[in-house]
């Protein structure tokens, strides 16, 4: 699918990929965050590399079909992780084709040469909210994504944190369960674990319910039994909530964030969610600089981790001149590129 605007100026224009275990997005994105051009794309997770690799490159076609296409002068990824922007390299725990994989060198070829800036998605997701989102003017923030897998990124001292490889604030993979189950990245007891859409899901048909007549296991198909009263739904998402809060909680008792922003396809949910996430929160986070502690739902929706990727394009070396007065928080010197 693509949809274009009026072609117009198309002033500090880059290319943004949002890669998930679930979906290949890219855009064309302009200085104020405009999204001027799109393409999507399944992701063959279960695929080898060059599969998947095969994805992007189409996504990419159908984004080089666009006029605009020429004007667009530097290329930003979010991808689900752990990513490796030093070397260039992604291992998402949810595309097992994927391990080492040189992403930003088969991007750099695709793309005409153009520069390739790589984040993690959660860093993405953490620079859209706070470009444009619920993060926008707190200087401390947690990005999360909450879907097939879950992601974070941080906002410190008002500028985005990807930390040397750009994974720093990968809250899915914080150990909340001593004893709990394995997680797909080899640790045990990890948010994700209890927390992704998958598990929840899984957690809840392990525990008696069943989908309705729309046959939908996945885990909006609880969230909507969840909205209709089902207790043994409601119980699934109170207990991702409660990985999530403690999490949230642990990452700010290091690092000192004041907000958390929580977005990603298990927080469409809404308050389902969300009401047991701030109760579990309240119980967590209990020390005198944590307890002004605000979550929030993204408010960037699907598109936060392509505007995320568009705003590291703009933060890396080769970015567009016409949008550093739009960038989130980075400069020049900050880039996570490999």
């Amino acid at each position: 699918m693509q949809t274009e605007s009026d072609p117009g100026s198309a002033e500090g224009l880059v290319i943004a990929l949002d890669i998930g275990g679930t979906k290949i997005a890219g855009a064309l994105v302009d200085a104020g965050g405009d999204i001027r051009v799109r393409a999507l794309r399944p992701t063959p997770a279960r695929e080898d590399g060059e599969t998947v690799m095969r994805a992007v490159e189409a996504v990419l076609t159908r984004l080089s079909a666009s006029p605009l296409w020429d004007a667009a002068g530097a290329v930003g990824i979010g991808s689900a992780g752990p990513v490796d922007a030093e070397r260039g390299t992604v291992s998402p725990v949810n595309v097992p084709g994927w391990r080492a994989y040189p992403l930003v060198e088969r991007v750099r070829r695709a793309t005409g040469g153009r520069p390739v800036t790589l984040v993690g998605d959660g860093v993405a997701m953490a620079a859209a909210e706070h470009w444009l989102g619920a993060a926008r003017g707190h200087d401390n923030a947690l990005g999360l994504v909450v879907s097939t897998g879950v992601g974070g990124g941080l906002v410190l001292g008002g500028r985005l944190h990807p930390g040397p490889t750009g994974n720093a604030g990968h809250i899915g993979h914080i150990v909340v369960d001593l004893d709990g189950d394995p997680c797909a990245c080899g640790g045990r007891g990890c948010v994700e674990r209890l927390a992704s859409g998958p598990h929840l899901a899984r957690r809840a048909l392990g525990n008696g319910w069943r989908p309705g007549r729309d046959g939908d296991a996945s885990a909006a198909g609880v969230a909507a039994a969840a909205h209709a009263g089902d207790p043994i739904a409601l119980a699934a998402f109170a207990r991702a909530a409660r990985a999530l809060a403690a999490g949230i909680a642990t990452t700010a008792a290091l690092v000192e964030i004041d907000i958390a922003v929580v977005g990603g396809g298990v927080a469409r949910a809404g308050e389902i969610l969300f009401t047991p996430l701030r109760h579990a929160l309240a119980e967590y986070a209990t020390l005198s600089f944590l307890r002004d502690l605000t979550v929030l739902p993204a408010a960037t929706g699907t598109d936060a981790g392509l505007l995320g990727a568009a705003a590291a394009a703009w933060a890396g070396p080769g970015g567009p001149a016409g949008a550093q007065g739009s960038r989130p928080g980075r400069e020049p010197g900050d880039s996570t590129e490999a």
